[in-house]
């Protein structure tokens, strides 16, 4: 059925410190964009599920799942992963197949030019989604031109401060597309189950942006307001408090808990008083992405505004490209990093 849907376009958030200082090139080839995945516990040794460590060049995560599943003749729900990967890049990350009383296939079999096997190991439970400490990334700008000094400033402050914690283009499609997609959707459009779920990640993603935005603009991304709901880093657990009190402001300027926004859909904001104000006046600019997730009953949950980049690391080669390595929790996207150093 053909659904005409007004239109979102994606626009540019605004930026933590200050505009970009230089330009460049990323994704000139996968080694220039490498990623390693960290689980965030050790397989047992023992049990039902395979997990394997696996090194990918320019494939993207399902299609890697459903080779594993073609060649251990299980069905593709068998074969799970702790998050999606680039395609354009070089990422080692941990796959599962269920093998309930089967012998382990020869893997080295299973390798290609673009994909190997670096570990296996048994484990008693699938791996789920969101399992991991973190990623890694070493990633090589190309092309790089600008002001040496000011890089050399925005990434000092990045280490000691954090970045704001943006999802990146990447979640929301070629041009933002996906965001109208959910429009399309909510008003009777159809789409496969896989579509259905990457256009209702783009919407809740793009009203978390939204809000984050408007805190970036008004220097609060970073900062207690009233009401404010806090997630401890690295953590998934939080705490709500209507007033920062001294332990709070503290805790904060340690950048050991970080100011959220919300994941919207049905329940509570779980703020109150100023940043729920702040929460509410967004998500009513964008009624029709709010009442879709509603009405598709998505659940709400919170997102850190912040994120710290652990390990940075940097060096210009040559005055012509930029190495940068860092860690990042899950969830947490490079391009929030590269998007403050350099524009396309």
């Amino acid at each position: 059925m053909t659904v005409n849907t007004p239109s979102i376009e994606l626009p540019i958030w605004p930026y933590v410190y200050g505009d970009p200082s230089g330009s460049g090139k990323i994704r000139s080839c996968p080694e220039d964009f490498i990623v390693m995945e960290h689980l965030s516990f050790e397989p047992s040794g023992e049990g039902e599920h395979v997990f394997l460590w696996v090194q990918k060049t320019g494939e993207n995560t399902d299609y890697v799942a459903r080779q594993l599943a073609k060649y251990a003749s299980v069905r593709q729900r068998d074969v799970s992963y702790a998050g999606l990967k680039d395609r354009h890049a070089v990422t080692t990350q941990w796959f599962s197949v269920w093998l309930p009383g089967k012998a382990d296939p020869d893997w080295v079999d299973f390798e290609t030019e673009s994909i190997k096997v670096i570990r296996t190991i048994r484990h008693a439970r699938k791996l789920k989604r969101g399992v991991l400490s973190g990623n890694s990334f070493r990633l090589i700008i190309r092309q790089w031109q600008g002001d040496k000094d000011k890089t050399n400033e925005q990434l000092e402050v990045m280490k000691k401060e954090g970045i704001a914690n943006y999802y990146g283009p990447q979640r929301f499609g070629h041009a933002g597309q996906n965001i109208n997609k959910a429009l399309a959707l909510f008003q009777g459009a159809s789409a496969g189950r896989e579509q259905r779920s990457l256009y209702l990640s783009a919407a809740r993603s793009f009203l978390f942006n939204s809000i984050l935005a408007y805190r970036v603009s008004h220097k609060n991304w970073n900062q207690a307001l009233a009401g404010d709901t806090y997630q401890f880093d690295l953590s998934h657990s939080s705490f709500k408090s209507e007033q920062a009190d001294a332990e709070i402001l503290r805790r904060l300027a340690n950048q050991e808990i970080h100011p959220t926004a919300t994941l919207w859909g049905r329940g509570e904001l779980s703020v109150c008083a100023d940043a729920l104000a702040i929460e509410q006046a967004v998500i009513d600019t964008y009624p029709a992405l709010a009442q879709g997730l509603i009405n598709c009953a998505v659940d709400s949950d919170r997102r850190a505004l912040r994120v710290n980049v652990q390990n940075l690391e940097w060096q210009f080669i040559d005055d012509t490209s930029l190495e940068l390595s860092f860690t990042l929790p899950p969830g947490s996207y490079a391009t929030a990093v590269l998007r403050e150093l350099i524009t396309d």
